[in-house]
Parts: structure tokens; C-alpha cells; sequence
């Protein structure tokens, strides 16, 4: 699976793990120097606080395009350690 944004990959891997329909990918899978991190949060009620991250490529930047849960509740504990993409990032 690949994440692409502004004919940029942002991330690469085959081992995503699928939750309500977005691939989330290894953390380490995510190409160095794309993202700044947001203010941004969110709070889902099972997996707990999102953070969110902002993707820069290409000279533009998209954001809040990318979150993670750093501390997943435990029904959601296997997407810790992984991201996971929105907002125009094209996944496939």
C-alpha cells in the first residue's frame, strides 16, 4: 500500500492494518522530513485521542492530514505505532 499527496508518497508498506476503512501504517513506514506536527486532536470513544500531523510535499502542505493514536485504548491496540491518512492523501 502506498499514501500519496501531491505526487508525493508520504508512506509505503505492506503491512497496514484496515480499521473503519483506513489503512493504518507503521509509524517507520512514513518517508522522513513530510510532516510537522498540528494542534489538532480528536477523541473517538474506543480508540481513544487522535493527534494529528500536517503533510508537507511538493511546496504545498495539507493540514491535519495525517493522525495517530499514541495511546490507543485497548480495543484498538493494534493500530499503536501506526498512522493512518485523510484529506486528499490517496491510498492504494
Amino acid at each position: 500500500m502506498k499514501a500519496v499527496w501531491n505526487d508525493t508518497i508520504i508512506a509505503e508498506s505492506d503491512d497496514t492494518v484496515v480499521v473503519e476503512g483506513n489503512h493504518y501504517f507503521p509509524i517507520g513506514s512514513v518517508k522522513p522530513g513530510l510532516l510537522k506536527p498540528s494542534a489538532r486532536t480528536s477523541v473517538c470513544p474506543w480508540k481513544g485521542t487522535a493527534t494529528y500531523f500536517t503533510i508537507q510535499a511538493g511546496g504545498a502542505e495539507n493540514p491535519d492530514a495525517m493522525w495517530q493514536y499514541e495511546s490507543p485504548k485497548e480495543a484498538a491496540a493494534n493500530i499503536k505505532g501506526r498512522v493512518a491518512f485523510w484529506k486528499g492523501v490517496t491510498v492504494a
